[in-house]
């Protein structure tokens, strides 16, 4: 089983450490010149009066150091009864909240126009009616469809043998008149008889199990409330299943067993954890014989397992947790596979185990450590064991026997992404894997372990035009401080200049040891193809050249994730790509907390900031222990509450409180009323304070009052909502009216 960590979506000072190039003084003097002739497309804006947001100063000491916070009370006492019910949230703070809808309006309602041009560009290129391409499991198969105009999908079966197409569940109309949808899982049972279904209606992340009939779509009558969107793990007899229940507080507390027909309030607890910095997931392993239910945070996990042919079994700890050890675990034959960072293996490792005593004692090495090459995910087959590794920000998968007889399967771009999908069974040959780059649609290959061929199944339509040989892929380094070669992938048309005189769009995350993918995305092109340069900066903090690169950029080394995005921003200067000014930055959740601290640093550097759901208010939040992601967050930042030492990590680049006097470039914040993950309050405070203590600007907040972390869960919305940004950009560079290159069909 694959652990699944949840993370909150999130600091220490070196203010020249972004400079390691040294450009010469006359050619930075002129980037800057050709910077400071651009027009200021947001002069009128400024014009317009931003909301005045009341000040309520609170003072905050902690470890002898006072702060005044002047903006805490938009905080809604209540905030656990808002994520149920939005309609709680106080007047006070929906007035403030529907007054910077307002004024975000006011300030890009020239915009209009454009965000309508840019929602049917991103739209043309999605084909509406898509389908996935069908997984075997026993005599059934199983995929996903798309209908024209439909925002969500369409879960369908057919019988392997043929026969005619079911539809299982259908997202579209299940919809109904709710605001918010987001369909968490549709499980179906072992005898293919029943399905679990889980989904959310307000955005919160509560999720709601029902369990209906397959064949006669009818709700069985039992219904859970307040589960975790992972869904459920079926028991081998298709019985029962187990789920996790989460707390008032959001987090993940319980591991349930339900029997099908009992009362739901009479369901069985499997496990609870009791820790609140640890959250659970369920899974199962490959070969159907084991759940096992894992509870872990970013550095520690431990893992338990349950026969799934005795579901109310007892379960059994693999090996108890153990400060900065994580494992995953697998199962063939007699034998656990576990994949771990123990004894120093900081790219992991794996180990073997027997099942009947599978205590660390009994672990031995099947798969030596190897430094700097990362093995990211593992699957065991009947007859193969799979891995998905990754070195030097590229991906690869290596397919082995059990007698160590392995394979690579190669690939040629200089940055591509891979995903790697098990599918539902144990006993095959065939693999499937997608394949894409950031100029090649999404390839979805079946790849025989057997035959070492593979055949390609899909690739991903765009149906109004793509050209892939207008586009150059590249990959350059940056360098940041102590002389880390930061890797920076390069999206853009081979006829825009790299003269200096185009735009960028520079994306970052490095947070969590989450790799960011060179992956292909159709939303992008609307800027690519109005020449703007479109740059991935594969930054400390984030595992994209593996697990040590994430502990160069977490905790005390955090300040390396912003200083190296700055360096990959002045990268992208000496070597042409664009200016000073001439780039705008964009991250959300924890990538928000990057383009919010590293404008912090350099605010001259940037010409405009995008920040969705930025984790900014990062001080306030990991010292408030109630707050559902905080305890889990302190092995990643620090924990200011007990560490003086740490306070002043996280107090040293928390955005919020680390704002210049001097001039910003216009900066845009959007946030969700019912997030718990980067609570609605965060980016409300930090663009309240943006006004307070720069110039520059505007400094506008877009704030969803019907979603949460994701904003919407239909696919069309999320384009509306992406039209936004990106309208954003193109008037902070200026080039509003610049018209896309054009796409044969």
């Amino acid at each position: 089983m694959k652990n699944r960590i949840i993370a909150a979506g999130l600091i220490a000072f070196s203010a020249l450490g972004a400079c390691d190039q040294n450009p010469s003084p006359d050619s930075q003097n002129s980037k800057k010149e050709n910077a400071m002739s651009q027009r200021d497309p947001f002069a009128e804006a400024r014009k317009i009066d931003a909301p005045v947001i009341e000040k309520r100063p609170e003072e905050i000491t902690q470890h002898g150091v006072t702060r005044v916070d002047n903006y805490g009370w938009l905080r809604d006492e209540g905030w656990q009864e808002v994520l149920r019910d939005p309609s709680k949230l106080d007047a006070d703070i929906r007035d403030m909240l529907e007054a910077e809808n307002d004024y975000y309006a006011a300030v890009t309602e020239d915009l209009e126009g454009l965000r309508k041009k840019l929602f049917d560009e991103m739209r043309g290129r999605i084909k509406e009616d898509d389908s996935s391409v069908p997984s075997k499991d026993g005599d059934w198969k199983y995929w996903t469809k798309f209908r024209d105009g439909g925002e969500y999908p369409v879960f369908m079966r057919a019988p392997v043998s043929g026969g005619e197409e079911q539809i299982i569940y259908d997202g579209d109309a299940e919809r109904g008149d709710s605001k918010f949808f987001s369909i968490g899982d549709v499980a179906h049972s072992p005898d293919h008889k029943l399905e679990a279904i889980a989904t959310d209606r307000l955005g919160s992340e509560y999720y709601t199990i029902a369990v209906r009939n397959m064949e006669t779509g009818e709700e069985q009558g039992e219904t859970i409330e307040s589960a975790d969107g992972a869904g459920v793990v079926w028991s081998a007899d298709s019985q029962s299943f187990f789920y996790i229940q989460r707390d008032d507080n959001q987090r993940p507390k319980w591991v349930k067993l339900h029997r099908l027909g009992d009362d739901t309030a009479n369901d069985k607890l499997i496990y609870e954890e009791t820790d609140d910095a640890f959250f659970l997931d369920i899974g199962k392993s490959q070969s159907g014989d084991y759940v096992f239910i894992s509870s872990g945070n970013h550095v520690t996990s431990e893992t338990r397992f349950i026969p799934a042919g005795s579901p109310d079994s007892e379960p059994v700890l693999i090996a108890p947790r153990a400060p900065n050890v994580l494992y995953d675990v697998d199962h063939h034959g007699d034998q656990f596979f576990i994949k771990t960072n123990d004894d120093g293996a900081v790219d992991y490792k794996i180990v073997t185990a027997p099942v009947s005593s599978p205590g660390k004692e009994n672990w031995k090495d099947w798969l030596a450590h190897k430094p700097g090459s990362q093995i990211v995910d593992f699957t065991t087959f009947e007859n193969y064991i799979v891995r998905l590794e990754r070195e030097n920000a590229l991906p690869r998968i290596v397919i082995s026997t059990y007698d160590g007889d392995s394979h690579e399967v190669s690939f040629d771009e200089a940055a591509y992404a891979l995903g790697m999908d098990a599918g539902y069974e144990y006993d095959t040959s065939v693999i499937r894997f997608s394949y894409e780059s950031p100029s090649t649609p999404e390839q979805t290959f079946d790849y025989d372990m057997s035959s070492r061929t593979r055949t390609l199944l899909k690739t991903q339509e765009v149906p109004s035009g793509h050209d892939p040989s207008l586009y150059a892929v590249e990959r350059i380094e940056a360098t940041g401080e102590g002389g880390a070669k930061i890797p920076v992938t390069i999206l853009r048309l081979k006829g825009t200049p790299t003269d200096g005189s185009a735009p960028a769009l520079l994306y970052g995350y490095g947070s969590y040891g989450y790799a960011t993918s060179a992956s292909f995305s159709t939303n992008i092109l609307p800027l690519v193809d109005r020449g703007a340069v479109y740059a991935i900066a594969h930054i400390r903090g984030g595992a994209d050249k593996g697990r040590q690169w994430y502990l160069d950029g977490k905790l005390d080394k955090k300040m390396n994730t912003f200083t190296d995005f700055n360096a990959a921003a002045e990268a992208l200067i000496d070597k042409g790509y664009t200016s000073v000014g001439r780039i705008v930055s964009y991250g959300g959740s924890a990538g928000g907390l990057l383009v919010g601290a590293s404008v912090n640093l350099r605010p001259d550097l940037y010409g405009g900031v995008i920040a969705a759901v930025p984790f900014v208010d990062v001080i306030n939040t990991i010292s408030d222990a109630d707050l559902p992601l905080t305890p889990p967050e302190w092995e990643e930042w620090g924990n200011p509450i007990t560490s003086a030492e740490e306070y002043q990590w996280i107090a040293g680049y928390s955005p919020y409180d680390n704002i210049q006097h001097t001039d910003y470039p216009p900066v845009m914040a959007t946030g969700g009323l019912t997030d718990y993950r980067v609570t609605y309050w965060e980016p409300a405070k930090w663009i309240a304070r943006l006004r307070e203590e720069a110039t520059g600007g505007p400094f506008v907040l877009r704030m969803n009052m019907g979603a949460g972390h994701g904003g919407s869960a239909a696919r069309f919305e999320r384009l509306d909502e992406r039209a936004h940004l990106y309208a954003f950009a193109l008037k902070a560079w200026g080039i509003e009216d610049a018209k896309p290159v054009k796409h044969g069909n």
